[in-house]
């Protein structure tokens, strides 16, 4: 069974800096497009960033872009979450996710969060103004 336990999370003051890391295990993931979300109180779960099978391509929020890096190692089921110049706005649970149904895709059609599967338990992140 497909297992991603997300990690890294914490607090931190605006400007500061964090780095999230997604264990994956149960099956291969080198396969997938790999995504982070994040869901604040009151909020919807809404994508952050997603890297394809390969790592050759990537895809940001607006409100995040230029901030946070997205990347993974294949051959330790690893992706990871970069996160510079955080600000308030940013505090939320972080999840990370794969797109089971599309393998070797590396498109923008399927970024949305109804699309992936395999939902760890997710890592807190708070920024301090």
């Amino acid at each position: 069974q497909a297992q991603l336990v997300e990690s890294g999370g914490g607090l931190v003051q605006a400007g500061g800096s964090l780095r999230l890391s997604c264990a994956a295990s149960g099956r291969a993931f080198s396969s997938y497009m790999m995504g982070w979300f994040r869901q604040a109180p009151g909020n919807a779960r809404e994508s952050v960033a997603a890297i394809n099978w390969s790592g050759a391509r990537t895809y940001y929020a607006d409100s995040v872009k230029g901030r946070f890096t997205i990347s993974r190692d294949n051959a330790k089921n690893t992706v990871f979450l970069q996160m510079n110049s955080l600000k308030p706005e940013d505090t939320a649970v972080y999840y990370c996710a794969a797109d089971f149904n599309h393998p070797f895709y590396s498109g923008d059609s399927y970024l949305s969060p109804q699309n992936f599967g395999g939902w760890g338990q997710g890592t807190q992140v708070t920024v301090s103004s």
